[in-house]
């Protein structure tokens, strides 16, 4: 998703099924904020598996100030709004990875 800046509504920019991170990290902007919706199997060691929802921000360290700032006083009030409650945030589409995830989410267990 992303915020316009005319009228400062969060729009879905981009759509995707199947896709891993890995592959994610190719189609988002290298110096633009975006939020994202991820859903990946998550193994629990025990026989299940589930398919937690994941809220990402993104904002690559190059990104305009006013546009940090913008996605930044959304990023609480659209969480809240959708009930998110796996959030978390990285720095560089390079580090968006199903193994930074993966840690991330075992944090959680």
């Amino acid at each position: 998703m992303k915020i316009d800046q005319g009228s400062h509504i969060i729009l879905v920019d981009e759509e995707y099924e199947d896709v891993t991170l890995d592959e994610l990290q190719d189609e988002l902007p290298a110096s633009q904020p975006r939020f994202l919706v991820y859903s990946c199997p998550l193994d629990h060691g025990d026989g299940r598996v589930s398919y937690p929802l994941c809220f990402i921000y993104v904002s690559p360290a190059g990104c305009k100030p006013e546009q940090q700032m913008m996605y930044a006083g959304s990023l609480k009030s659209l969480v809240d709004d959708a009930g998110f409650t796996k959030v978390f945030e990285v720095r560089s589409t390079e580090d968006l990875t199903e193994e930074w995830l993966l840690a991330k989410l075992k944090e959680f267990n």
